[in-house]
C-alpha cells in the first residue's frame, strides 16, 4: 500500500513538470530527526528527478561545513546540480536561487536563519521560485521557517498559557500554518496549543522525526515514519486570557495523521 501510494504520487509530480507549471510548486516540511530515502526520493522526483537543480540555504546552522550533509544527500540521490548558497554575494545568490528546481533548507535555528536572510531581498526570489513551480523545502529549523509566523523556539513546554510560545516572522510560504518540528520525540504540544489559541486563525501542524509534510496548496499529505498532529483552533470557542493565564477553548479540531494521509486546511 505504501509503495502504491509513492507511485500515485509521482506519478502526478511527472505529469506536472516545472517548466510547465502553472500554479506554486509543493513545499515539503521534515519534521528534523532524519530526512528518510523515500523522503528524499519523493522530493526529487518533485523537483525534476535527475534534472533537479537544487540550491541548499545552511544559514540556520553556525557550523563552518553547514550544507555539506545536504549537498552530499542530493548529490548521492542523483541530482543535476547541487549548490550551496551564501549570502554574502547577493547577485550570486540571486543567479543560484533562480536556476534552482529545488530550495533546501536544513536544520539549526530559524530565529539566526530569519535574522541571516532578512534585508537580502532574497525571500522574495525564494517566493519567486516558488510561484513559478519550485519546490520549496527544509527540515527541522527549516521547516519553521517555512510559515508566515514562525515559532521561534522560545516557549514554556510544561504548561499552556497565553503569551509564551513566542512567535516571528518567518518566510510566508505557508500562511495560515504554524509549523513545529521534531513534535513527538520532543513533547512540543503546550507550546503549539498555546501558539494557536494566542493566533486563533493558524492551523497548528507538528511533525515528528522522520517525518515529511507535503503541501499542495490548501492540501497536505504525509510521509514518513512517525506522525503528524493538527491543531485546528478555527472552529474552537475560546475562552480570553491575559499573558500568563492557562489558555481554555473548547471545539478544537485535532487529528492525527500518519504516513499515506491527507488532509485539507480549508
Amino acid at each position: 500500500m505504501r509503495r502504491s501510494w509513492l507511485l500515485a504520487l509521482l506519478t502526478v509530480a511527472l505529469s506536472c513538470p516545472i517548466a510547465r507549471a502553472q500554479s506554486p510548486g509543493p513545499i515539503v516540511a521534515v519534521g528534523g530527526g532524519g530526512t528518510t530515502p523515500a523522503i528524499v526520493a519523493t522530493t526529487l522526483e518533485l523537483a525534476g528527478g535527475k534534472t533537479a537543480v537544487v540550491a541548499v540555504l545552511p544559514q540556520a546552522s553556525e557550523s563552518p561545513t553547514a550544507g555539506e550533509g545536504s549537498v552530499k544527500m542530493w548529490t548521492d540521490a542523483g541530482a543535476k546540480s547541487v549548490r550551496v548558497v551564501s549570502f554574502a554575494d547577493r547577485d550570486a545568490a540571486r543567479a543560484i536561487l533562480r536556476e534552482a528546481t529545488l530550495i533546501w533548507m536544513p536544520g539549526g535555528s530559524q530565529s539566526r536563519f530569519m535574522e541571516k536572510i532578512a534585508g537580502t531581498g532574497l525571500t522574495e526570489v525564494i517566493h519567486e521560485r516558488h510561484r513559478a513551480g519550485a519546490v520549496v523545502g527544509g527540515t527541522s529549523a527549516g521547516a519553521a521557517v517555512l510559515s508566515a509566523e514562525m515559532i521561534t523556539g522560545d516557549a514554556d513546554l510544561k504548561s499552556l498559557k497565553s503569551g509564551t510560545t513566542v512567535l516571528n516572522k518567518g518566510l510566508g510560504l505557508l500562511p495560515g500554518v504554524l509549523v513545529d518540528q521534531h513534535f513527538l520525540q520532543r513533547q512540543r504540544g503546550n507550546r503549539l496549543i498555546s501558539g494557536v489559541l494566542d493566533h486563533p486563525t493558524l492551523v497548528g501542524v507538528g511533525i515528528d522525526e522522520a517525518t515529511a509534510v507535503i503541501f499542495r496548496g490548501t492540501t497536505m499529505s504525509v510521509l514518513g515514519k512517525s506522525g503528524v498532529v493538527v491543531v485546528d483552533p478555527r472552529p474552537a470557542t475560546r475562552a480570553s486570557a491575559v499573558a500568563g493565564e492557562v489558555v481554555a477553548a473548547t471545539g478544537m479540531r485535532l487529528s492525527i495523521l500518519r504516513e499515506g494521509m491527507t488532509y485539507s486546511l480549508k
